[in-house]
């Protein structure tokens, strides 16, 4: 079934244009497009089912290293969640883009945030073609600086709210799993493959020739 396309802001509009004049001057010289999106709705799921061993994995080893610890978070602490996580959530998505941008002609300019509101999913996206190796890296980028350093810092620490929000980025960053675990299984015929970020949907395409 065809998926059912959303409502495009203005901005996801002038990027859309951009991305469908990029599309015909990639197929002018020579390349082919695969696309590699997911629905929002299919990462929403098959992303928990991609992160949730990793959360409980350290959640696990959290409480092997501090038996003794305390679990119990104050009122305060629950207080200080959602101020918290939607910051980290704003810093997740600015390490996709200060990573790629590190790999494009046009540096941070090359990059453009979002938020498709619909599902209340934030999105970072690249406009210049990117390598397969430059990509997961900007992919996974977020997950790696943000869970593993809460991770480390909550089992040093001994702080269950530091577990917690750990446990949220890893989770958070289901989605980049899944995107990547795409990319990696995605076998181009050619060896001169580009990839490109969609400008407004899950995921990327491929060009390659």
């Amino acid at each position: 079934m065809k998926r059912k396309e959303r409502k495009l802001s203005a901005a996801e509009l002038k990027r859309k244009e951009a991305y469908d004049r990029l599309c015909q001057e990639m197929e002018l010289a020579g390349y082919k497009k695969r696309d590699l999106t997911v629905g929002v709705l299919a990462a929403n799921t098959l992303s928990l089912l991609l992160s949730l061993p990793f959360a409980i994995a350290i959640t696990v080893i959290y409480f092997l290293v501090n038996p003794q610890g305390s679990s119990q978070l104050s009122s305060l602490w629950w207080l200080l969640f959602f101020p918290v996580f939607f910051l980290l959530a704003a810093v997740h998505e600015f390490i996709h883009g200060l990573t790629w941008s590190r790999f494009t002609t046009g540096g941070f300019g090359s990059i453009a945030f979002g938020v498709i509101w619909k599902a209340l999913t934030p999105y970072c996206t690249c406009s210049e073609p990117l390598t397969r190796g430059q990509y997961i890296l900007g992919g996974a980028m977020p997950t790696l600086v943000l869970g593993s350093g809460l991770s480390i810092a909550a089992i040093v620490l001994a702080q269950p709210f530091l577990l917690v929000l750990a446990v949220t980025m890893i989770l958070a960053g289901g989605g980049d799993m899944l995107i990547i675990a795409k990319l990696l299984r995605y076998r181009p015929e050619g060896r001169g493959t580009l990839y490109y970020d969609h400008p407004y949907e899950c995921g990327l395409v491929a060009f390659e020739r």
